[in-house]
């Protein structure tokens, strides 16, 4: 039972640790370092264009590995291997960013890529092994505690980065600019740091594979295997229809997260108040998705998953009429309040849909089509904004993807799915 809590605390502390990859590179620091540093220089316009690539490239790259990847991971028993790679890879580009300067915006896009995909894949496994240490009836609390954990260990390293960046003379940093490299070098020890006891305190099941096998075979075990994913799933009919609904109003999340400080910034909002509401939702977070994994753990993840969705339908036509900060700190606490808990119970319910054998497999195959699927949200958003002149009706436009998104995950049977998968609930 210790080593059972051990794996469990060791297995949230990771959510701690790659957080900060996505609050000060993905969200707060990097995208504006960006465009004034490293895409100095460049004609106007060039910046945003040469920053949509790095996002497309770094996205493609993810959704392509990790169905295939998963299903090597599984025929090998590899998961805690193949998550140690893509951390050290994603970490090891995070501090590599400490050498990016004026003009390094080719540099900059490809370590960005490099630590995109370091932390995009690495979750497929991350998430994979929640089967290896939680039961399927802890695994929403369990799965909750991690994004809590998330929102905490990315919240607080971001105030020390901002801190650094709007202050750097209080610690000795001669300017701005090297207070936010420093910052980028401190994710990637930061991550690496605390992926430690995951490594040394979770166990996985015994490969599957009796021997090592040549890349050229695992590779073809590989491919083998999704094409079996994919000519197999009919036999998992209500895993089909929860993965439908996800892709719809993950979409719709999604689309929340990425357009939000663009539209904030169309409202006219200045730029520290949206990294200010950016570390609000962090703070709201930490205690509100631990919450929410101990309702889903009494109440059920599906009543609880519905509720959040219905959140998020309110976030999207209040957004349509906000005007100033004030509304936009408001909207950011809302979020806070469901964003982890939509995305945890999202997850402890799909590894109960999925064969138990296969985990990193399917994990895998859910981030290639999500994201495949997540163009949508965004290209919704600027059909809509273009059509219309304003951002306004294009934030209303994404309600549609939660109303489909509900409707759809009405259809699930529950109960029905475990029996296929042969999970207990």
């Amino acid at each position: 039972m210790l080593d059972e809590r051990k794996a469990v605390r060791s297995w949230i502390l990771y959510d701690w640790a790659n957080s900060a990859f996505a609050t000060t590179v993905m969200a707060a620091v990097m995208p504006t370092f960006y465009g004034s540093v490293a895409a100095a220089g460049l004609a106007e316009g060039r910046a945003s264009a040469y920053w949509g690539f790095t996002q497309t490239t770094a996205a493609i790259a993810v959704a392509l590995l990790s169905p295939l990847l998963g299903a090597i991971a599984d025929h090998t028993g590899g998961k805690k291997k193949f998550l140690a790679f893509f951390t050290w890879l994603g970490a090891l580009a995070s501090c590599g960013m400490f050498a990016i300067g004026e003009g390094d915006w080719l540099l900059a896009s490809v370590l960005v890529v490099i630590g995109m995909v370091g932390f995009g894949a690495g979750n497929t496994f991350y998430d994979a092994l929640l089967n290896d240490v939680a039961s399927p009836s802890r695994r929403e609390r369990v799965s909750a505690r991690g994004f809590a954990a998330g929102y905490l260990g990315g919240g607080v390293l971001l105030a020390v980065n901002l801190a650094l960046i709007l202050a750097p003379g209080t610690f000795g940093i001669p300017d701005k600019t090297m207070a936010t490299r420093i910052s980028f070098f401190t994710v990637g020890l930061w991550w690496l740091l605390f992926s430690l006891p995951l490594f040394r305190n979770v166990k996985e099941p015994k490969p599957h594979a009796a021997k090592a096998e040549p890349a050229a075979r695992l590779f073809m075990t590989g491919v083998r295997r999704l094409r079996d994913t994919l000519a197999g799933i009919k036999r998992y009919p209500e895993l089909f229809k929860f993965m439908v609904a996800y892709w719809f109003f993950f979409d719709g999340i999604n689309t929340i997260i990425v357009m939000a400080t663009s539209y904030g910034t169309d409202i006219g909002l200045e730029q520290q108040h949206l990294i200010a509401a950016l570390l609000l939702t962090q703070i709201v977070g930490f205690p509100a998705t631990w919450l929410f994994g101990k309702l889903a753990d009494k109440l059920g993840g599906f009543k609880m998953l519905y509720a959040a969705l219905t959140v998020y339908l309110v976030i999207v036509v209040l957004g349509y009429f906000m005007t100033n900060a004030l509304h936009f700190y408001a909207l950011a606490i809302l979020v806070g309040l469901v964003q982890g808990g939509a995305q945890s119970t999202s997850r402890a319910i799909y590894s109960k849909l999925i064969p138990p054998d296969r985990t990193a497999e399917f994990n895998g195959f859910l981030s290639f089509s999500s994201r495949f699927f997540s163009l949508a949200g965004p290209l919704a958003f600027a059909v809509v904004g273009l059509a219309t002149g304003s951002t306004r009706p294009a934030i209303l436009a994404i309600s549609a993807f939660f109303v489909i998104g509900i409707a759809l995950l009405a259809t699930v049977n529950y109960r029905k799915g475990c029996e296929e998968a042969g999970t207990r609930t």
